[in-house]
């Protein structure tokens, strides 16, 4: 099945302790949409202003991206500039210029209200709220949010949470909107909310996802080179949520194979700046990587 995904694309300029990036492919809905692709159909929702390069249109079109919900309106790309520290945890946002995408208040295509597997990337709630109002019937409906949606908006937040079945944020912003630093907690604090399902981003020390009747945890997988962790989130969620819209049936084990799969994904796009690794590999090098993982984690259990 195909997923509809709503979110940025972006223009961005980044600096790591391995070299800097100007003008590069980025946003939210670009990470997870190349990701996604890689296992189902994709029907992309996002703005972009005629200074967006032809040459990135045709990364998406490459990748079978149904692009009829892309709007191109007079004037500048959002554009995003930031600057990594040595510990790759912790990034500073120099400028962020939100440009034609500061009134991006989309009107779904009929033929994309269908959709059954719906991604709303983080963007005001209100607006994911909004948008969500236009499609019929979806089967899931995973969001994400960020920390100034939290600070600004919690109620807006809050009050839309109650028709997510999976949400996805970080150990921060977790901490953040429970107030709770134990993570576990701050997850059973969200569900109450009304999530079906939470999965909780830890960086280079996994994930973890957790329902009223279940807790998964995951580690990352093991890199001695990030170059970039820049679009991790989103790579992740578009890995777990394309393998997801592949099959017939989702279950608690399809959910858990679905997390590595993220995890996976995530790995690939932190080695080099914006999608260039992503862009390279092939669904071979998944399955050999998933494999790798796997046996990062394997042991028997019998035998203890």
């Amino acid at each position: 099945m195909s997923i509809l995904v709503v979110g940025s694309i972006a223009l961005d300029t980044v600096k790591t302790p391995y070299g800097l990036s100007k003008d590069i492919l980025g946003g939210s809905a670009t990470y997870f949409s190349i990701s996604a692709s890689f296992f189902s159909p994709v029907k992309l929702v996002a703005i972009v202003g005629t200074d967006f390069p032809s040459k990135y249109i045709k990364i998406f079109k490459k990748r079978k991206i149904d692009l009829k919900g892309l709007t191109i309106k007079e004037g500048k790309t959002f554009r995003w500039q930031a600057e990594y520290s040595d510990d790759l945890n912790k990034v500073t946002t120099i400028s962020t210029q939100l440009n034609v995408f500061s009134d991006f208040r989309p009107k779904i295509l009929d033929e994309y209200k269908k959709a059954k597997f719906v991604f709303l990337a983080n963007i005001d709630p209100k607006l994911q709220d909004y948008i969500l109002s236009q499609v019929k019937s979806p089967q899931l409906v995973a969001a994400d949010t960020m920390s100034h949606w939290i600070k600004e908006d919690t109620k807006d937040l809050i009050n839309f949470l109650k028709k997510v079945d999976i949400f996805f944020l970080n150990d921060t912003e977790a901490r953040l909107l429970t107030g709770e630093n134990n993570l576990l907690k701050a997850a059973k604090s969200i569900l109450k909310f009304g999530p079906k399902r939470i999965i909780i981003k830890k960086g280079e020390h996994g994930s973890m996802m957790v329902s009223n009747d279940s807790i998964f945890c995951l580690p990352s997988f093991l890199l001695e080179k990030v170059y970039d962790p820049t679009g991790a989130g989103d790579t992740f969620a578009g890995g777990l949520m394309g393998y997801l819209a592949m099959k017939r049936k989702i279950n608690e084990e399809i959910l858990r194979k679905a997390l590595a799969y993220g995890t996976v994904m995530a790995t690939f796009v932190i080695e080099d700046f914006s999608l260039k690794k992503l862009l390279k590999i092939t669904r071979y090098d998944i399955k050999n990587r998933l494999k790798e993982f796997c046996n990062l984690v394997k042991f028997d259990y019998d035998r203890l």
